[in-house]
Order: structure tokens, then C-alpha cells, then sequence
């Protein structure tokens, strides 16, 4: 996951790294909470798992250039009720700094623009699924519609992010506008696919009850909120 090097350059790249600040400023304080809710190594374990997840999504399942950006198969709303935001947040960013270090070393001057198109749409994705979730309802139990909404908040934040950085970057220019354009309607795509295997990865949770209760899953995945 990378915004093509050069798109952000000179000074315009210190607002990357307030807004990667704030990303993980929201982070800790979600894990925070997390950790009362639970214990640091629930945390600590399904950070590790997320962060895995992150590394395979991003170097082993298919990804393609398009525009300024690459297309990929995230899947942050199926990290999200698996693992929960925090851990997901964590996972996210553990993931592409592993994939920076070892593999993308180009990426690593872009990091607080990747990480921030990673995490803040996953902040609002929380908040929507807060809303349009009811509490009485487990994660394992919701359906496609609110899959789909979780999917279509996370993905469009994305194109979002990626739009801003690019305009941002290098302006208004007709090219500009067409690879901005063109990395924004490849990449909602993935909307078509990511709600279905959210589904098949919660139903897989059904049948596998034993998770319940354990530091590998979020409570939220078998318990309702209240």
C-alpha cells in the first residue's frame, strides 16, 4: 500500500506527520480502552495476529499500480470485527512499517501519508459501525447491508485519503485529475468483494465457538455490547 514516491514532496510532507501524529494519538487511546476492557496481552496478541493479516494482505494477494496509488485487498472492516479497532489500527500500521523495512524500502518517506489513508478511515468506519450496529447485536450475527456500509465507509475514506495527498501534492493538472480519478474507481471495487468475505470470515467465527471468551477475537465478535 503506497502513494507513488514523489506525489508529496519538499515541505508539504510535515503535514504528513502531524496527521500520522493524531492517527496514532487515536490509536493508543483506543488501546487504552481496550486494555481495560480486557488485559495487555489480549491486546498484545491480537495486534500480532492483525499485524500478519496486514503483512500477507499486502505482499502476498494480488496488488496493482493504478493512478498514484496501488490497489489492494485490505480488508480493514474484517479486521475491525475480528480484532477490534484498536488492534486493527496497530495491525495496520505494524503491517505497512514491516512491509517498508524489508521489502518497500521507497515507501518509507511516505509513511505518515500511508498510515494515515490506513488509520483514520478506519476511526470512522468504528464510529459508523457504532451507530448502524445495534448493541443486542454480536458481529458474528450482522448482515450483508451493514457489512457493506462498514466496507463503503473504510474504502471510500481511503480513495479520500489518496485523493487529498495526490491534489495536495501536485494540484489540479488534467493529469493529475485522471490518475486520481482512475486509482478512485479501481480501487471501490473492492467494495463488491470485501463485504462478502466479511461475511464468510463471521461465519466462519460461528463455528468456531471455542474462540469465545479468549484473547485471540474481540468480545464484540460473540457478545452483544449490552
Amino acid at each position: 500500500m503506497h502513494i507513488e514516491t514523489g506525489v508529496v514532496q519538499g515541505a508539504k510532507m510535515i503535514f504528513s506527520y502531524g496527521t500520522a501524529a493524531v492517527s496514532f494519538g487515536i490509536a493508543s487511546k483506543l488501546a487504552i480502552e481496550t486494555i481495560k476492557n480486557s488485559s495487555v496481552l489480549s491486546l498484545a496478541v491480537k495486534t500480532l495476529i492483525s499485524t500478519i493479516l496486514v503483512f500477507i494482505f499486502f505482499e502476498v494477494l494480488p496488488h496493482q499500480p493504478v493512478g498514484v496509488s496501488e490497489v489492494h485487498l485490505i480488508l480493514g472492516s474484517t479486521l475491525f470485527l475480528i480484532f477490534g479497532a484498536a488492534p486493527a489500527a496497530f495491525g495496520l500500521a505494524l503491517g505497512l512499517l514491516v512491509q517498508g523495512l524489508f521489502f518497500a524500502q521507497f515507501d518509507l518517506p511516505q509513511y505518515g501519508i500511508n498510515v494515515t489513508t490506513l488509520l483514520i478511515p478506519l476511526f470512522v468506519m468504528s464510529y459508523v459501525a457504532s451507530k448502524v450496529i445495534p448493541k443486542d447485536i454480536a458481529y458474528k450475527d450482522i448482515k450483508y447491508k451493514d457489512a457493506l456500509k462498514l466496507s463503503v465507509v473504510y474504502q471510500g475514506g481511503i480513495v479520500t485519503w489518496v485523493a487529498f495527498w495526490a491534489l495536495y501534492g501536485q494540484g489540479f493538472g488534467a493529469e493529475n485529475l485522471t490518475a486520481v480519478s482512475t486509482f478512485g474507481i479501481a480501487y471501490m471495487s473492492v467494495i463488491i468483494i470485501e463485504p462478502l468475505i466479511d461475511l464468510a470470515v463471521l461465519a466462519g467465527a460461528k463455528a468456531l465457538n471455542s474462540l469465545e471468551n479468549t484473547s485471540f477475537v474481540n468480545k464484540r465478535l460473540y457478545n452483544p455490547a449490552v
